[in-house]
Formats: structure tokens, C-alpha cells, sequence
């Protein structure tokens, strides 16, 4: 079981953020545009400069190579990206039929041409890019902003049992606050740089 551990965090125009996310546990955060959600994701993941800790499960993120460290904590941003002709050669592993089903994405998927698949459906398949690696934590930015409402509850529903099975923490970026209470125990705003719970 593994523990997000943010400690005094800074990043840019955010900070200092102090957050633990349980194993198992989901936290929503909101806040308008350009508040910096997506710049604290990104420092999470090491892939922006930032001072204080981010810790999983005790270990530190500057402890290890910022490749391994990215695969132990999923980052899915809010567009996906795309670097080979086919879907099937972004995946670094099987992707089980039942969840490609469960996403109402067809078996065949894995040999699309990227060209081929709509925004919502490239959104789909990025989120299952990242689950067959199999993360401890996830860091979600609106996963489901292009998604119609069966393909929104498709997605909260495989993410909550991942989250569970693997007794995953999850960060979860969400515009919706509908979305939020029915992913999240907890949720906060991001304002002025800094963190604000929200009331149950």
C-alpha cells in the first residue's frame, strides 16, 4: 500500500503545498484556470522545478531517476500525447479486453492509426496507457473532459477499482464539482497558489 506524501511543496506560482493522499484514498482538486493544478501535477512527477518533498510510501522522488519515479507515480495529463503511427506501439504492455470494453473501446483499438481515434477516445486510451503500467499513485488532470456522461462514469468507475485493488492514492483534477464528491472523500480549491479543503 502506498502513501503521497507533499511536503512544503513550491512550483513556479504554487506553494507551499503540504497534502498527504492515502492509500487507497481519492482527493479531488478545483480550482479556474490558470491557478496552477496542472503545475503542481507536473512538479509531482518531477517534470517541472520545485523545492520541498514528495515522498511515496517514505521514499523521496529526487531518490530515484525521474523515469523510474514517473512509473511508480502516473502522471495523466490533460492531452494526451502521441509519437507513433499506431496506438498499440504507446503501450509497454498488454491491455486487458475487459478494460478496453468496460471504456467502450473496441479490441481491435490497439491497431488503430492514432489519426483515426477522436479526442475522447484518444483520452480513453491514454488513461489505459497508464494503468497497464501498473502505477502505485495517480495523478489525474481532468480525465474525462472530452467524455460523454457513459464514458465519464466508465472512467470513474475503472479508476475507483484500480484505486482500490491496488490500494492506489489518486489525485484527481476536476472542473466538475458533481464529478468531485462522487469520486473524492476529500476535495480542495487551489487559490492563490495554495490549497483550501472544501466542506464535506
Amino acid at each position: 500500500m502506498s502513501r503521497l506524501h507533499i511536503q512544503n511543496l513550491r512550483t513556479h506560482h504554487v506553494g507551499p503545498v503540504d497534502l498527504a493522499v492515502e492509500a487507497g484514498e481519492c482527493v479531488a482538486l478545483a480550482g479556474p484556470s490558470g491557478s496552477g493544478k496542472t503545475l503542481l501535477l507536473r512538479a509531482l512527477v518531477d517534470l517541472d522545478p520545485h523545492e520541498g518533498g514528495v515522498l511515496l510510501d517514505g521514499e523521496a522522488c529526487e531518490a530515484m531517476p525521474a523515469p523510474q519515479w514517473r512509473r511508480q507515480v502516473g502522471l495523466l495529463p490533460s492531452e494526451s500525447q502521441w509519437w507513433y503511427e499506431t496506438v498499440g506501439e504507446h503501450f509497454d504492455a498488454p491491455v486487458p479486453e475487459a478494460w478496453l470494453a468496460r471504456l467502450g473501446l473496441e479490441v481491435g483499438a490497439m491497431d488503430w492509426q492514432v489519426a483515426r481515434a477522436s479526442t475522447g477516445e484518444r483520452q480513453r486510451l491514454a488513461l489505459l496507457r497508464l494503468l497497464v503500467n501498473r502505477p502505485r499513485a495517480l495523478l489525474l488532470d481532468e480525465p474525462t473532459a472530452s467524455l460523454d456522461p457513459a464514458g465519464v462514469r466508465a472512467v470513474e468507475a475503472l479508476v475507483g477499482e484500480y484505486r482500490q485493488a491496488a490500494h492506489a492514492p489518486v489525485l484527481w483534477v476536476s472542473h466538475d464539482p458533481e464529478q468531485a464528491r462522487r469520486v473524492a472523500g476529500r476535495r480542495f480549491r487551489i487559490a492563490d497558489g495554495r490549497l483550501h479543503e472544501e466542506a464535506a
